[in-house]
């Protein structure tokens, strides 16, 4: 009888050990918020009228680059203009100014060939007077007197008539080129004017061309404001969407955070009963399965897989974990002290890393250490064994041991345990760090 109550003691003292003080080892911690369906239907329904309002201005946007860009060709189309009408410009400046020149030029012949004409004609007069106040070609009295005989004043009196006919036959040539001339004139005066008329229109063209490249830069001026604003009001919708899909997102993840407490619950509410069970049947207060033994430490990646995954299941607990186990967490006067994680015997996120990778490497208890603990690659080529890393511009704050096939093992927050879970791929750091190979 001694011997059967002092077995009876000691499995009514294991009882009030596991059970006893408000089911501490056993209680799950307080339920997480749990957003209603509503809140959950709204957040969703602002964010798909956001995304359908950023497929708008996208498409808004898309049509007004598109605008943009064939005004740009315009502008490009008409400045080429205004550059083809500067040279013609140009060339019928220069053919203006060398018609001129030309115009100027014969006017000057003409009127040389002019004066010529009056003094041949003066002469002439002259030549004629005399010869008839003389009744002989002026000069040939001399000529008489001088002769020789008879004959040879004959030939000098004829020599003298050859003379006065010369001047005569000299005057008709002269009046011949000053007729040459003067349509030579006519002429470069017509070209002149032409070349002004050409000047002129060209001028205006030049002019037209001007004032269509001046409208053309006015509307691709104004298309590119309003292209500005469409990108401003996308970006602000944007950025309004984000917000919706991050309040989404929040909403999910206390969801699924209440939904993990419940599963919880579930689990200790059970073992709770089937220790209550045990105990009414006097099987003893001990339960029939103790903790998962720990896998061997090894320098393979299967084996620092195998040795995360053998803690599944493990409480998380804020500061725990070592090379050897699970230890008992730390007060950090927040969060993990709400949850109790300092009465918690299990891991954080960095201790479980400690804890795989112990016939590794001797890693730092500090996520943001261990990201620089060994080679970064891209997540791009991220493969089994690796470290994950969230975080951003403030630090590192969550690591996860990468499995393959979009699926981590981790230590994730209080109030849950050890678990597989899929990437997360927001706020996840642009490199995983590979410790093996």
């Amino acid at each position: 009888m001694p011997r059967a109550r002092r077995g009876l003691t000691v499995s009514a003292l294991t009882l009030v050990i596991l059970f006893g003080a408000g089911g501490t080892g056993l209680a799950a911690p307080p339920p997480p918020p749990n957003p209603s369906d509503s809140e959950l239907n709204s957040s969703k329904a602002d964010a798909n009228a956001k995304a359908g309002e950023v497929g708008r201005l996208t498409n808004q946007l898309a049509q007004a680059e598109q605008k943009l860009s064939q005004l740009q060709d315009d502008v490009e189309l008409k400045q080429e203009e205004a550059n083809k009408a500067l040279v013609d410009l140009q060339s019928a400046q220069d053919a203006a100014t060398q018609a001129e020149n030309d115009a100027r030029a014969a006017r000057t012949e003409a009127d040389a060939a002019s004066a010529a004409i009056e003094k041949a004609r003066a002469d002439l007069k002259t030549f004629a007077a005399a010869s008839f106040q003389q009744g002989s070609t002026v000069g040939s009295l001399s000529a008489y007197l001088s002769a020789d005989s008879p004959k040879d004043m004959l030939a000098r009196a004829q020599l003298l008539d050859a003379v006065g006919g010369d001047r005569l036959n000299a005057l008709d040539r002269l009046q011949q080129a000053q007729t040459e001339k003067s349509n030579k004139d006519a002429a470069a005066r017509k070209a002149a004017e032409i070349a002004q008329q050409k000047q002129d229109a060209a001028r205006q063209a030049k002019n037209s061309a001007d004032a269509a490249q001046t409208a053309a830069v006015q509307a691709q001026d104004a298309q590119a404001s309003q292209n500005t604003q469409l990108e401003k009001n996308k970006s602000d919708v944007e950025q309004q969407l984000y917000a919706a899909q991050a309040k989404v997102n929040g909403l999910q993840g206390q969801r699924q955070r209440y939904q993990d407490w419940l599963a919880q619950k579930q689990r200790e509410d059970e073992e709770r009963a089937r220790q209550a069970a045990l105990g009414s049947s006097g099987g003893g207060g001990r339960p029939s399965s103790g903790p998962a033994p720990s896998a061997p430490a090894g320098r393979s990646i299967e084996a620092v897989i195998a040795r995360a995954l053998s803690r599944l299941g493990t409480p998380y607990a804020w500061g725990g974990g070592n090379a050897s186990g699970p230890t008992r967490g730390i007060r950090d006067g927040g969060v993990a002290d709400r949850y109790g994680d300092y009465n918690k015997i299990g891991f954080d996120c960095s201790g479980l890393m400690i804890y795989a990778f112990a016939g590794v490497k001797s890693l730092p208890h500090y996520s943001g250490y261990q990201y620089t603990s060994g080679r970064r690659v891209p997540l791009s080529q991220m493969r089994r064994g690796d470290m994950l890393f969230w975080g951003g511009a403030g630090g590192i704050h969550h690591v996860a041991l990468y499995l393959g096939g979009g699926q981590m093992v981790e230590a994730p927050q209080s109030g849950l345990r050890v678990r597989i879970a899929p990437v997360r791929y927001g706020g996840i750091m642009p490199y995983a760090t590979r410790l093996i190979g």
